[in-house]
């Protein structure tokens, strides 16, 4: 009964850190992007959106426009489309996460669409000084938001399913730098504004653990993890 208890104790206190940190992101993210809103929307004040054009200026050469226009593609609708396919056919294939390869296009795709209307909601039009010509308005960013949501569903899983503690740390890390370089890349090139990219983020995660929090729900797993603590003691 005492080991029982510990089992219990220790399952309990797992999940609970869990949400407990999910919570905390997602109540950051939501005043960061009200944050955002209000400053671009209310306020009025691009003073932050001047300083980001201004660094990137001062740093622009023809390689690093090169690398920026690589690095943007990782977000855009065709990478992600035929990414989100690829990873759910791959994870459909392993019994032990076969629920993301319903995760991954739920998320990529909700994302998306979701996007679209916050941007045709706030009807910010895009920067005139873009690199190229870039259809549709600006805030908050698609590629930061559906970025921070599809490479944020794949941080969670490296770092809820790996037992390696070098590969977590290091597919953490990657992930977490390309996110960064996507939403910068969207600064660099001038197609989209520093609030927008924030903003973007924001809405990405936020969207991101509602959907596992609500996508737990219906996980086989989650709802089997009491049995799984019983079954162990008894056969411990």
């Amino acid at each position: 009964m005492t080991g029982l208890l510990k089992r219990f104790v220790a399952v309990f206190t797992l999940v609970s850190l869990e949400l407990a940190v999910l919570a905390g992101v997602a109540i950051v993210s939501v005043l960061v992007f009200l944050l955002m809103a209000k400053t671009v929307f209310i306020d009025q004040n691009n003073a932050l959106d001047q300083a980001a054009f201004a660094f990137a200026e001062a740093h622009t050469n023809n390689n690093l426009t090169r690398f920026m226009r690589f690095i943007t593609f990782f977000a855009s609708r065709d990478f992600l489309i035929i990414g989100s396919v690829v990873l759910s056919l791959f994870f459909f294939f392993i019994k032990k996460h076969r629920w993301y390869s319903v995760k991954i296009p739920v998320i990529a795709a909700g994302s998306s669409l979701l996007n679209q209307g916050m941007k045709l909601w706030f009807d910010r039009p895009r920067p005139e000084t873009a690199f190229y010509e870039q259809p549709g308005f600006s805030f908050p960013s698609g590629h930061a938001m559906i970025g921070g949501a599809f490479y944020g569903l794949l941080i969670y899983l490296a770092w809820t399913s790996l037992p390696h503690k070098l590969w977590r740390w290091f597919l953490v890390l990657i992930l977490s730098i390309g996110v960064l370089l996507i939403g910068s890349s969207r600064i660099y090139l001038h197609v989209h504004y520093a609030s927008d990219v924030i903003a973007g983020w924001s809405a990405g995660f936020v969207f991101l653990i509602i959907c596992l929090l609500i996508m737990r729900q219906l996980e086989p797993k989650y709802a089997r993890k009491a049995h799984e603590v019983l079954d162990q003691d008894r056969t411990a």
